[in-house]
């Protein structure tokens, strides 16, 4: 089975008080794009081994195949070859949208269907962003980032993505934002992200979302190269233009794909060191009928 993988934009982004188990109460929407990775699956009944054309440090792929081989009471020999297109570390989800590939993927291989909500919870082991992944679309998340409400399919607005290859360490971009380990909620970042929801679960234009990322207040100071980046987005008629998750990925949303192809161009020229994305979001019925389609001919679970 050849499958694809796709990544994901935060259209708006808050971060809360630290959690008595270390993570970080969020509050977030999701949104998948066009952009992907491509994995090649290939299954052989036999004794357990887990095999990955791929030099990635403790991939989420092994971690995911094993957690599928272990619900579904059965062994096999898995063979992967992982075509990485999504950038690494940029804050687009690309490896947790592998794992939960796997997930979705696996069991029709294996002909033993998983329950959806076994399938949560081995995604949320696997990581904060994993669950999301099961279903695409757009989805406001709370929690850790794990427990997720669907939103309304929004259009395929075009977006453009700028990878600077700038590396962001997450774990030192949550220190920075010195959040207070109290689980008190914080009223005002609160509402103004509810009133975010509302303007995009309404569809009203992205334009008037009034989007934020809390992590740009720490990452932009530390490179200032980002913060250009979205300042030239912003001039170039992108709305929003924020930065995903902890960063370092860019992205605009542009009213259109001519104002969007006239953007690429000026921020090629401006930043020849980073790699540039013309993709476009993709709603959860176009996400389900993309896995529907890669599963075809094999017994699929709740898809």
């Amino acid at each position: 089975m050849r499958i694809r993988a796709l990544a994901k934009i935060n259209l708006d982004l808050r971060v809360l008080n630290k959690r008595p188990d270390g993570f970080h109460e969020l509050r977030t929407i999701f949104q998948t794009i066009s952009l992907s990775d491509t994995i090649d699956i290939e299954v052989q009944r036999g004794r357990t081994r887990i095999e990955i054309d791929s030099d990635i440090p403790d991939n989420l792929i092994i971690r995911a195949a094993h957690l599928v081989l272990d619900a579904a009471k059965t062994s096999a020999h898995i063979k992967f070859q992982l075509n990485k297109r999504i950038p690494m570390g940029g804050g687009l989800g690309g490896g947790s949208s592998d794992a939960a590939a796997v997930l979705l993927a696996l069991p029709a291989l294996l002909k033993k269907p998983i329950p959806l909500e076994t399938l949560i919870q081995l995604a949320t082991q696997l990581g904060s962003d994993v669950p999301f992944f099961l279903a695409g679309g757009a989805a406001a998340a709370t929690g850790r980032g794990t427990e997720l409400y669907p939103l309304p399919d929004l259009p395929s607005y075009p977006v453009l993505l700028v990878a600077p290859g700038i590396h962001v360490s997450t774990a030192d971009a949550y220190r920075a934002l010195n959040r207070e380990s109290t689980i008190g909620l914080h009223s005002s970042t609160r509402s103004t992200f509810q009133a975010v929801v509302w303007r995009v679960a309404s569809r009203l234009p992205a334009r008037q979302w009034e989007s934020v990322n809390d992590f740009e207040s720490v990452v932009f100071p530390l490179h200032p190269q980002l913060e250009s980046i979205r300042g030239k987005l912003w001039s170039l008629g992108a709305r929003p233009a924020l930065m995903s998750g902890s960063g370092s990925t860019l992205f605009g949303v542009f009213p259109s794909r001519e104002e969007r192809e006239k953007a690429r161009v000026r921020l090629e020229q401006k930043f020849e060191d980073a790699r540039v994305f013309p993709v476009s979001l993709v709603s959860r019925r176009a996400y389900r009928a993309l896995w529907r389609r890669q599963l075809l001919g094999f017994r699929y679970t709740y898809l």
